[in-house]
């Protein structure tokens, strides 16, 4: 576990952050209002401009994007740098942001921008061309659509945050020193206790790394991978210009929205009477951090700083042509100056936060923009002193890559895209083009044969659906608009249909599983989690890992294979991360998804497939629901659990992954009696969300307690302590609820993320949408005030206002009668 805060009268823990940038900045400072004093940040490069992403960012700050997380940090930097000020000249410029849209695909994806705003709390508003033009003079009124329009956006003085924040550390006992190398991370036990630098050794209970583009190589001498790539970024000033001559104050630069002109990868800012211009489309042009130049070398090589290489004219060129044709004043100047600016990718774009599990105490604050800066600061400072951030970070854990996801090479690949992609509109069931496929069932050639849609998700190939299905009934289908129709098929509504009326095969080998063995494995697991597991061995039970302060850091299936070891079915890798922090030395906990496999078998006819092909009970008498046994199916050994996700009859059947073809053999062929396909997660997701089943990290999290999110049954507050128990006996009744709501217009539907609507005004947002077939209605879970069944509700959807009614839930088979039979 984390540090707990500092008590009256003891001593901080000595903490070193490594790195004097916007995020290391606004660390001492956040660490240092929390009563953590000991701290001191190094720093290579001279203080206050020390030569990294910092030192050259233009400043921008877009709140809003799908990413709730993000938005919150960004919140939280606006409200912060708005606070702060340095020589009577504030850390924030207000101008507004003002993205435009010159074509139909981006005025749509404005819409879809705004719905996110109205989710998450952001102030903004769609407004048609002549509106852009007013905002923006320069611009030609002509090639817009329109623009979104967010008047609390806008421009951070980087450097002059980083002193304010210096200085207000400083005063209350923080020690900043530049010109100091960092050349080592002493360890002991397993834990950090020193950093050493070319100027001396500073003992160190904690460590943040908070190096930016250095971060790769401040890991490396911890021995923890830092998953991330430099990349060079163009950024370019005009000369001065006659329309801007005496419009802007030199001291506050700009008073001009920031503008984004995403359809060609550019942005804009106003330099006093000069316009600034970042460009996202010339071609990824990566950085080895271990070949970045210090301060000094970069100098005498006639860099301004380490993180501002050469400008590239060639990849400048054709941006030059697209700002000359959006701005018609940019045809009478020239570019005066430009850099290429090194910044930080991670593969899925998000910052990299938290404490190594491998090196106890030493902390990551990595891939930070800006923009994000005194949000993630926050969350961090947070972490260290109370063991939690206050709002949940899953998205940014350093533990969620997988092993497959960690090498230097898919990081390269991924983080590459991650730039091409800053301005794309992006599909939020669009994958990744490489490297696929990365990581494969053992049923994949089958799963070919059959003509699977594959997406992807942590590496996995995963089959959407069929195409081997195309020809079954899908009973009264609407048809779709453009943006729901992108990686759906009407196939899926066949492949839930026939799942309700005969049985189907769902390739569960992705969900993470994990081995717990050891004499105090079931002691460990029930000081762990929320439920009840002292159970006799056979059987299943669901229940949830929780924080301290009855937050659900995810939901597990726990299954007692014999008194010693225990099967559990887990989310993400920061599940494994978690348990392994916690255990203690009589338990043993293994990931074992690797060599594993898992086929879903689900389906009325369920039982008529699986009972000839082994010589034990599978009755409902035989075998209950939430029961598991070892055993046989056919010549494959099994260990088979009585569970349903879809809500309907059927088993999980596990197996080793060099027995997996032969046990989809062995099903696929036994099946073809009972008409048995093979079906994707595109209808399982429909199904799951008929039966009301919860998705942790979509539509659950550590924000939210079990009673609010509709999974109280899972918590056992007659029994023993667990960790959440205090905070949860505590709670009182919820102000709001994950709520079922089913769309009025059969031919309506949403995707998630969508403001909600009560009375007309934004009180909650989507977690996970999708059509109903066997309800004939789009379902979307939301988080809401609590509302009584039958209240109307809107959903914007692309600004356009879908009508629904709470329901209540579940929505199919509330009797579970399907299930167990």
């Amino acid at each position: 576990m984390s540090s707990t805060p500092v008590k009256p009268g003891t001593s901080s823990p000595r903490v070193v952050v490594i790195g004097a940038g916007i995020v290391g900045c606004s660390l001492a400072d956040e660490l240092t209002a929390r009563g953590w004093t000991d701290v001191t940040v190094l720093e290579q490069g001279p203080l206050p401009a020390p030569g990294g992403s910092t030192s050259h960012a233009p400043g921008l700050v877009f709140q809003t994007g799908p990413s709730k997380t993000l938005t919150e940090f960004a919140q939280y930097t606006v409200e912060k740098f708005n606070s702060l000020e340095v020589d009577g000249v504030s850390c924030f410029n207000p101008v507004g942001g003002l993205e435009l849209a010159t074509t139909p695909e981006r005025w749509a994806d404005l819409h879809r921008k705004a719905g996110y705003a109205a989710s998450w709390g952001v102030r903004g508003e769609l407004v048609s061309a002549e509106r852009c033009k007013e905002l923006w003079p320069l611009v030609d009124e002509s090639a817009v659509l329109g623009g979104f329009h967010t008047p609390d956006d806008g421009l951070a003085r980087a450097l002059l945050a980083s002193r304010a924040q210096m200085e207000r550390a400083r005063e209350r006992g923080a020690t900043f020193l530049d010109r100091h190398t960092v050349t080592g991370i002493e360890q002991e036990d397993g834990k950090v206790t020193a950093v050493v630098t070319d100027r001396g050794t500073f003992p160190a209970d904690h460590v943040v790394s908070a190096a930016g583009f250095w971060g790769p190589v401040i890991g490396r001498m911890a021995g923890v991978d830092v998953p991330l790539l430099p990349l060079a970024h163009q950024y370019a000033k005009t000369k001065p210009m006659a329309e801007l001559a005496g419009v802007n104050d030199p001291r506050t630069e700009a008073s001009k929205p920031i503008l984004r002109f995403q359809d060609r990868d550019l942005y804009f800012r106003e330099h006093t009477d000069r316009i600034g211009i970042g460009s996202y489309a010339h071609k990824p042009l990566p950085v080895d951090p271990f070949a970045v130049l210090d301060y000094d070398a970069a100098r005498a090589n006639e860099l301004d700083m380490p993180s501002s290489l050469p400008f590239t004219e060639e990849d400048w060129a054709p941006s030059w042509e697209d700002c000359r044709w959006l701005i018609p004043a940019l045809r009478d100047t020239e570019i005066e100056e430009g850099f290429n600016g090194v910044f930080s990718f991670t593969p899925d774009g998000m910052p990299v936060l938290g404490e190594s599990r491998a090196v106890r105490g030493f902390w990551l604050a990595e891939a930070v923009w800006v923009t994000h800066s005194a949000g993630v600061a926050k969350a961090v400072a947070e972490w260290m002193v109370d063991g939690q951030p206050s709002i949940d970070v899953h998205e940014c854990d350093l533990t969620r890559f997988e092993d497959a996801q960690r090498s230097p090479a898919y990081v390269h690949d991924r983080g590459a895209q991650q730039f091409a992609e800053v301005y794309d509109v992006l599909h939020p069931l669009q994958p990744a083009d490489q490297p696929r496929p990365l990581r494969v069932s053992p049923f994949y050639a089958r799963q070919q044969e059959l003509g699977a849609y594959f997406l992807e998700g942590g590496g996995w190939e995963r089959p959407h659906w069929y195409e081997a299905n195309a020809g079954l009934p899908t009973g009264d289908l609407p048809g779709r608009d453009a943006w729901s129709a992108r990686y759906w098929s009407p196939i899926a509504a066949a492949e839930a249909k026939a799942t309700r009326e005969k049985v189907a095969l769902y390739d569960m080998t992705p969900l993470r599983r994990l081995e717990v063995t050891g004499p105090g494995a079931l002691d460990f697991l029930q000081r762990m989690t929320s439920n009840n597991l002292a159970k006799k061995p056979g059987a299943v039970t669901y229940t949830l890992l929780l924080n301290e302060h009855g937050g659900i850091r995810s939901d597990l299936t726990v299954a007692r294979l014999a008194p010693d070891h225990f099967q559990i079915g887990a989310n993400s890798p920061a599940d494994l991360d978690w348990l392994t922090r916690h255990a203690p030395a009589d338990v043993q906990i293994r990931d074992i998804t690797s060599g594993t496999c898992c086929i879903g078998v689900w389906g009325p006819l369920a039982r008529d497939l699986v009972q000839p092909l082994t010589r034990d009970d599978f009755s409902h008498e035989g075998f209950g629901y939430f029961r598991a046994k070892q055993t046989y199916l056919g010549h494959v050994p099994i260990t088979a659990m009585r569970l349903s996700y879809v809500g309907e009859l059927g088993w999980e059947l596990y197996t080793t992954a060099d027995m997996g073809l032969r046990l989809w053999d062995t099903l696929w062929e036994a099946g073809q009696e009972h008409g048995v396909i093979a079906a994707g997660r595109s209808a399982f997701n429909s199904l799951r969300l008929e039966k009301g089943y919860r998705s942790w990290g979509h539509d659950m999290n550590e924000e939210h307690d079990p009673y609010e999110s509709g999974v109280g049954f899972a918590v056992r507050m007659d029994r023993g302590d667990f960790l959440g128990k205090e905070a949860l006996e505590g709670k009182g009744e919820p102000a709001r609820r994950l709520t079922p709501l089913l769309l009025d217009d059969p031919a309506a539907v949403v995707l998630g993320k969508e403001p909600v609507l009560v009375d007309g005004a934004p009180a909650g947002y989507v977690t996970s949408a999708s059509y109903g077939y066997t309800l004939g209605r789009c379902i979307a879970y939301a988080w809401l005030p609590v509302l009584p069944t039958g209240t109307g509700v809107h959903i914007e959807y692309f600004g356009e206002k879908v009508a629904a009614t709470v329901a209540e839930e579940p929505l199919f088979d509330p009797k579970m009668t399907r299930i167990r039979r």
